[in-house]
């Protein structure tokens, strides 16, 4: 709960109100300077086996005092200094002063917080790619029961040929899929900073080791393999290049885009009543008008997607005006844009695993849509079974566009139903095939390889995605809002 003062100053919502507990912690002030504080330990007990004068007594020392940090030491020291990472050396080193001459020994303020930035970049994607997972897995559990549900296919919004309800939400696997496979690749080509010094030569290091190249670089494998990454940065300048975070955020910004497009898919449907996201019992859709049940998980994951997307923007433009070796003009944006950009994801997520697992398909209501534009559709089928009754191919088509024009005018102009299969009935021109409209109306003829097609794409593309997942897959989503 917050004091009555929090009340009283601006509080982001994506914190405040939807982000989960791990993601909102993964970006939290425990998290990244408890993570500056092992990194100075890791580069300690490196350089001590490396042969500088660092004793046991020291390491332990520091290792005693991880996670006690006085944050308003911190902050007092920081408006005397105007220096963050200054700040917090002066704090750990109150609380270790046997260790405080080698806290922070050759390095400069990018060793803590460059090195931080990309264990929680990668600690976010760790936070992301599950969720991801899930969220997949339940789309494709509702595509494969409805694979071969018939329903109107759209383009332009026009009523078009028809698909199914499991082949539609296979469009949305595939986009899906594709942010997986970017958002793990991303993940994947993280690498550590390193121990570089001020410009990335590593000159403050050489000078530590007298002139020994061997070293240096065994300081550096050995910090990066205690950080949990397999590889440095070869080279840096005095930060690790700003086209990491554009790789970074550019997944997670196609993401939003992916669950824009599926959440918006989803509210058109809901106004034809075809498809509803998950209502609660007590839930209220509108003040005013009681019966309204508006699809605002769906809405919601639009509204924040738009912010996902936009957020790209920073990054770009960070990377592209790091003048040489480093400019801080990145810093202060950076703060903003990454912590966003993974909370964003974190709760679109989150929203959209909660609206995939309670999805409700009507049915009854897509089958009237289907009956209302079938018979349209079904002309050509019509007239090709005259062709093979002996009727002739011309007379048969001028036949149907004269009914199927009177038929367009019943539906637009007098707000009727299609009424066109039953003018085809009363005309004893199609008596040959009369027998044959059931079968020639069947939706099910309509819908071509789209079961087949989702079968195989399931099973040759979703399924071994989430294999390495497959022990995390079990956690459902309760929203809170």
């Amino acid at each position: 709960m917050y004091g009555a003062d929090e009340y009283m100053k601006y509080r982001s919502p994506l914190v405040s109100r939807y982000a989960s507990k791990e993601m909102a912690y993964n970006f939290s002030d425990r998290k990244k300077f408890t993570t500056w504080r092992k990194l100075w330990i890791y580069l300690a007990k490196a350089e001590k086996v490396l042969g500088l004068p660092i004793t046991d007594a020291q390491i332990l020392e520091m290792e005693s005092h991880e996670m006690d940090i006085d944050f308003a030491m911190a902050a007092e020291e920081e408006r005397k200094l105007r220096h963050d990472v200054m700040a917090h050396v002066h704090t750990f080193a109150h609380c270790c002063p046997t260790a405080a001459p080698i806290i922070h020994l050759g390095a400069t303020s990018c060793y803590v917080g460059d090195n931080t930035d990309l264990i929680i970049l990668r600690d976010g994607f760790d936070i992301l790619l599950p969720k991801l997972a899930r969220v997949i897995d339940r789309l494709a559990n509702f595509a494969e029961k409805y694979a071969d549900l018939p329903t109107l296919g759209f383009t332009h919004y026009q009523p078009a040929q028809l698909t199914t309800v499991g082949k539609r939400a296979c469009l949305w696997l595939q986009d899906l899929a594709m942010d997986m496979r970017n958002m793990q690749r991303a993940h994947d080509d993280l690498r550590f900073r390193g121990v570089k010094g001020t410009t990335g030569t590593q000159a403050s290091f050489l000078q530590l080791f007298q002139g020994d190249h061997d070293k240096v670089e065994d300081l550096e494998r050995m910090v990066t393999e205690m950080a949990g990454f397999k590889k440095a940065y070869l080279v840096t300048g005095q930060t690790y290049s700003r086209k990491v975070d554009v790789d970074c955020l550019s997944s997670l910004a196609s993401l939003g885009a992916t669950v824009h497009k599926i959440c918006t898919d989803i509210r058109l449907l809901a106004n034809l009543k075809e498809l509803e996201e998950p209502f609660e019992k007590e839930q209220i859709g509108s003040s005013a008008m009681p019966y309204k049940r508006n699809p605002m998980r769906a809405e919601r994951c639009c509204s924040l997607a738009r912010h996902l997307v936009a957020l790209l923007a920073d990054p770009l433009q960070t990377a592209s005006v790091q003048w040489l070796e480093r400019t801080l003009d990145d810093s202060a944006n950076r703060r903003i844009s990454l912590p966003e950009s993974f909370l964003t994801a974190d709760i679109i997520l989150s929203t959209l695993q909660n609206i995939s697992e309670g999805l409700v398909v009507y049915p009854k209501v897509i089958e009237r849509h289907i009956r209302h534009e079938l018979p349209f559709m079904a002309t050509e089928n019509i007239i090709m079974a005259m062709v093979k009754a002996g009727g002739n191919r011309q007379d048969c088509h001028e036949k149907i566009r004269v009914l199927s024009q009177e038929a367009a005018a019943v539906v637009k102009q007098e707000g009727g139903d299609n009424d066109l299969l039953a003018r085809v009935q009363r005309d004893p021109y199609f008596a040959p095939v009369l027998g044959q409209l059931d079968a020639i109306l069947d939706p099910k003829t309509f819908i071509g390889r789209a079961p087949q097609q989702v079968t195989r794409f399931l099973s040759e593309e979703v399924r071994p995605l989430l294999e390495p997942y497959r022990a995390k897959m079990d956690v459902k989503i309760e929203l809170e809002l």
